[in-house]
């Protein structure tokens, strides 16, 4: 009762990334709360789950295990937190903010009456007063993301509902191992109690998972483009650049709205989040959407015309100058050097 939940999204019999991480983060947040970490697994075939989120440093395993419940579907999984968080009443419950997080957090959320923040990227513990009820709130979850088009960096706390529900992005928060030996708790529930039959209405007959075409996650070196690379000739120069470098090129999201690169390419807050060893920015100037995408790289280089872009203020270096005329010169240098 009163615990940190995580909602594990699984692809066959393997935990995804996200889920993951979150148990990393739930583990820490937990422990400021001095509550236990619980995980929520639904699927089928799932008698491999257990040695693969334990470690994380979960205390209680939930395993909901039935041939209807992969592929996900909604009702069915929705049903499975609903009447479990009725049962447990969780203080905190999170989830991936992927295609299925993004259907079935709001599901829940919208029965349990609890509200829920999507896209977090950061989440704390801490407290909160009303000074207008006169009320202060102690260990809320703060659930911290950028708002107003990426204006500001909102936390957003709720003080009165449960279980206080948050969205995140694969790579936004480290996946760490606690501990290969650690003792949890595997409570196999019987579905059925959970599930009613008319929840199977829905089934999937065939999935179609299109690969990823480049590896922007997991790439050690992203080169990444925005709108004051100028064109999508430009970018050329970039892709030019990380051939030479064994790189992955990444883009802003302006730069995509303008046409310069593939959506799939897009980093940030509605993009992916990466974690290189070298992150260089060319032509970016640094909005909080785009920041929060890339902020834990090792190094970060900023290539950029103008002196006073955001993204300079996070920079290691700054190269000062235009895009078009710095990228030919540090490509003739790596030819030149690499040789």
């Amino acid at each position: 009762m009163n615990n940190v939940f995580v909602y594990l999204e699984i692809e066959g019999a393997t935990v995804i990334d996200v889920s993951l991480e979150l148990l990393t983060k739930g583990r820490k947040l937990a422990n400021q709360l001095d509550c236990q970490l619980e995980a929520v697994a639904a699927g089928h075939n799932l008698s491999d789950i257990a040695k693969q989120v334990l470690p994380f440093g979960v205390d209680k395993l939930h395993v909901f295990d039935a041939p209807g419940l992969f592929p996900y579907t909604s009702l069915p999984h929705s049903s499975i937190l609903i009447n479990l968080f009725k049962e447990e009443e969780p203080q905190i419950c999170l989830m991936g903010a992927t295609v299925i997080g993004r259907d079935l957090g709001p599901r829940v959320s919208s029965a349990l009456t609890s509200g829920l923040t999507a896209d977090c990227t950061s989440l704390e513990i801490g407290d909160h007063e009303d000074k207008k009820e006169g009320k202060v709130y102690e260990n809320l979850l703060y659930q911290i993301r950028p708002a107003f088009g990426g204006n500001i960096v909102a936390t957003i706390v709720n003080p009165e509902h449960r279980p206080q529900m948050a969205t995140v992005r694969e790579g936004v928060m480290k996946k760490e191992i606690l501990d290969v030996d650690y003792k949890g708790e595997v409570i196999n529930h019987d579905v059925a109690k959970y599930v009613p039959e008319t929840d199977y209405v829905v089934k999937v007959i065939d999935r179609h998972i299109e690969k990823a075409k480049h590896n922007l996650k997991g790439a050690p070196i992203v080169i990444a483009g925005g709108y004051g690379v100028g064109s999508r000739e430009n970018f050329n120069l970039l892709f030019e650049l990380a051939k030479e470098l064994h790189a992955e090129v990444g883009a802003s999201r302006a730069a995509v709205d303008a046409g310069y690169a593939d959506h799939d390419r897009q980093i940030g807050q509605t993009g992916v989040t990466v974690r290189p060893k070298l992150y260089i920015a060319c032509g970016i100037s640094g909005q909080i959407q785009h920041i929060a995408g890339m902020q834990e790289s090792g190094i970060i280089i900023s290539v950029n015309n103008d002196e006073n872009a955001p993204i300079n203020t996070i920079a290691d270096y700054v190269i000062h100058g235009p895009v078009e005329e710095i990228i030919p010169k540090m490509i003739k240098y790596y030819k030149q050097n690499s040789k």
